[in-house]
Formats: C-alpha cells, structure tokens, sequence
C-alpha cells in the first residue's frame, strides 16, 4: 500500500535525508546526511526501520503535512500536533487518520527535529543516496508547500504509539575537541581562549556549519593556506576571529585555517544546541578521542537495538500480552 504526505507549509532547510553518501569527498561532492545523526536514527528505529534510510529533517520553519490515508508516523525531537493538538513529546509514534493535518517542528531543546514513517518515505536516489545537499538540492530534495511525498510500503503500526520518555537527546556539558591541524598558526594565548573561554550559539547556521560568539581567536598569520580537506566538525577561524563550525553540508576542501576539531560522538549535541546557549571546549587527546567515540558507538548501538524491541513501552507489553486471566506480572 502507498500513501502520500502532501506538504501544505514548508520552512527553509526542511528536506529529505538519509545516512549520507559517504565516500565521494574527493570529487568535491559532500556527504551530507541529517544534521543530527542520533536523532535521525532514533525516528527511523521508531518504527523498523533501517537507521540510515530516508527520513524528513525540519528546521526552526517547521512542516505542515496532510496524509491521504492513516500512516504511522514517528517523530525525534520533534513537538508535533495533530489537528492542532499537540501530542506531549518530542520522540515517540502516532499513527494519524486519513486527511489528519500534522504540524512538526523541531522541540524546545533541539534546532533540527526528524519525521520518519513506517513503511518509508520514497525519495529520488543520487550517486546512491537520498541524502539532500541543499545548496545544490540535489538527492531526495528540498520541501516546499504543494510537494507530495509517497510513503511506499505503508503500513500502520499504532501498537507502536507513544512517547518514549527515556530518550535523552538534551545537550549539556562541554564539547570536546582535538586542537589543530593549524592551531599553530593561532598561538599560545588564542588557543588558550579557545580551552578556557564561553562561546554562544548564534542564528547564523545552516546545514554547512554554524557561527559562534565569544573572544576573537583571529589567527596570527596563514588567513590564506592552500586549500585542502576539511571534515565535520573542523572549527574554522577567519580574519575577523570568529569561528565556525562545519557541519553536515560542509564543503569538501577549504583555505582557511583550522584552529580544532569537534570529536564526531559531540558533534550531534553541538548541532542540537539552539541560539544563545552557551558552551565550552575541552581539548583531548586523539587517543582520548578514539576511546569516547567508541564508548559513544556502543552506547548508540544499545540504544537503538532497545527502541527496536517490540516491548519498548508498557502499551507495547500490554498489547502483546492476554490479561484475561487477570494481572500479567511482568507488566
């Protein structure tokens, strides 16, 4: 059965990602990829599906779909309302009615917020992804009102539906990072403002990367390197000192110097963090690095695999279980 999302309102940066097209950096095409990557997975997870397929990112503009039958929707860091009521919860699934108008847009605590469905959400494939770069809106695609998504497969699954309370994707706590590659280029005192200094999230940010606010670490000299690989998470500085932080959509190579690194298992909560929130670095090791991200995997496995669990939420395990008899005692 396929059913379609139409979309009757659409912000900027609204698109269609899946896990990215890694791999293709050295042809100058960027992986892009949701934004936040746990997030992403979790509204996948929610209803089976496979943690990197295609899901809907909403930015701060929000979305405004209408289904043309009941689907079972799943949401991550999301506030969603149905017909103008909103369900409670930033990640859980509700199954929807035909003609249901759902409203999503990223909760209080996040800045990007994912909109999965069961069954799937059909997107055009590029270079074997449905991964949206938005500049060039090539992959699964930028939304705008009038477009209409199909969900192939469609399938309800309203013994899913709920919130799922124990999901902590809230930020807090220092963002790690390895210093350099051209940290030498800053000196001794600019590094230590990084290391010891607050920053703020600022509004400037998009997929590419996002701006911070707090003391100039306007480098001593080398504003003009040759151009050459840059990652997610590279903290570039330029002239005016103020650095910014490369994020999903980032370009493949870049001239300016690069004063630290985000380790990849912090950057998520980076990128989660809305403007005017305030933050810290905290330099490490690459061996230090190497080990949290690691721990950070396992932990985002084990997570993963218990929102897969058919018994996730008690009305899973009451669904699932005969109470005719009277209580079940492993409810």
């Amino acid at each position: 059965m396929t059913a379609t999302l139409e979309v009757v309102r659409c912000g900027p940066m609204v698109s269609v990602q899946d896990g990215g097209r890694p791999g293709w950096s050295r042809y100058g095409i960027p992986a892009s990829g949701p934004v936040d990557r746990l997030a992403h997975a979790v509204a996948n997870t929610l209803v089976d599906r496979p943690a990197d397929a295609a899901a809907l990112e909403v930015s701060d503009g929000g979305l405004v779909v209408v289904a043309d039958r009941a689907v079972t929707l799943a949401g991550a860091s999301v506030a969603i309302e149905i017909d103008g009521v909103e369900l409670g919860w930033s990640v859980g699934v509700v199954t929807v009615a035909a003609g249901a108008r759902v409203s999503v847009r990223p909760d209080s605590g996040a800045r990007w917020g994912y909109l999965a469905a069961a069954g799937g959400i059909a997107a055009p494939s590029w270079l074997g992804s449905a991964a949206t770069h938005l500049v060039s809106g090539l992959g699964g695609g930028v939304l705008g009102a009038g477009d209409v998504l199909p969900v192939d497969g469609a399938v309800l699954r309203s013994e899913l539906d709920g919130g799922v309370a124990e999901v902590e994707l809230s930020v807090g706590g220092p963002v790690r990072v390895v210093l350099g590659p051209q940290d030498r280029h800053f000196g001794d005192e600019v590094v230590a403002r990084l290391r010891s200094s607050p920053f703020e999230v600022t509004a400037q940010a998009d997929r590419m990367g996002m701006r911070l606010d707090g003391p100039s670490l306007a480098p001593a000299d080398a504003l003009a390197i040759p151009s050459e690989p840059v990652v997610r998470g590279s903290i570039q500085v330029a002239g005016d000192g103020v650095p910014t932080v490369l994020l999903a959509d980032h370009q493949p190579t870049g001239g300016y110097p690069k004063i630290a690194t985000v380790i990849s298992c912090d950057l998520d909560g980076l990128a989660r963090r809305r403007p005017g929130a305030a933050l810290r670095f905290d330099a490490v090791g690459p061996d230090e690095a190497v080990t949290a991200a690691r721990a950070e995997a396992a932990r985002r496995r084990r997570l993963l695999r218990a929102l897969a669990s058919p018994d996730r939420t008690i009305g899973q395990r009451l669904f699932r279980r005969n109470l005719i008899g009277g209580a079940d005692p492993e409810v």
